[in-house]
């Protein structure tokens, strides 16, 4: 809806993109994240953009571009934790194992107590069991690689 209303308010292009990743339809979540980039291309906000679309193309296995928007993100703002939890995720799916036990570190580091996969699901309950699912095969599988713990 708010999508609809104002159209030129890139916001509501991040907030959506999230909101379809948490629904399982990365695809869809791309579309919108890219269309919000083509009207905002930069700013404070465009790494939330860049975030979702790494989060997106990480559930989809398309790991090189899972790579690439965490990366740029990021470079925007190196604190934020789930960037950090995301990249290493993707790094560890493609097998780039010490940087992403780097990476890894950092995102405890920032977020301590988010060290373990346990942690981490009790902390994000939200999602589809579609979303479940995707992030089951892919980050999960990735965050294990990186060396994150299940407890």
């Amino acid at each position: 809806m708010a999508v609809a209303l104002a159209p030129n308010y890139t916001a509501a292009f991040w907030m959506l993109s999230t909101t379809l990743i948490l629904l399982g339809k990365p695809d869809a979540a791309i579309l919108v994240a890219e269309k919000g980039l083509r009207l905002t291309p930069t700013g404070e906000a465009v790494p939330t953009a860049y975030m979702a679309m790494g989060q997106a193309h990480l559930l989809l296995g398309h790991v090189e571009q899972a790579i690439e928007f965490p990366r740029k993100a990021r470079a925007s703002n190196p604190r934020l934790y789930i960037t950090n939890t995301m990249l290493a995720a993707a790094l560890g799916l493609k097998g780039e194992l010490a940087e992403a036990r780097a990476v890894l570190a950092e995102a405890i580091k920032l977020r301590p107590e988010l060290n373990s996969l346990a942690r981490w699901r009790a902390y994000m309950t939200w999602g589809s069991p579609e979303y479940w699912a995707l992030r089951e095969r892919t980050t999960i599988v990735g965050l294990r690689r990186a060396g994150m713990p299940d407890e």
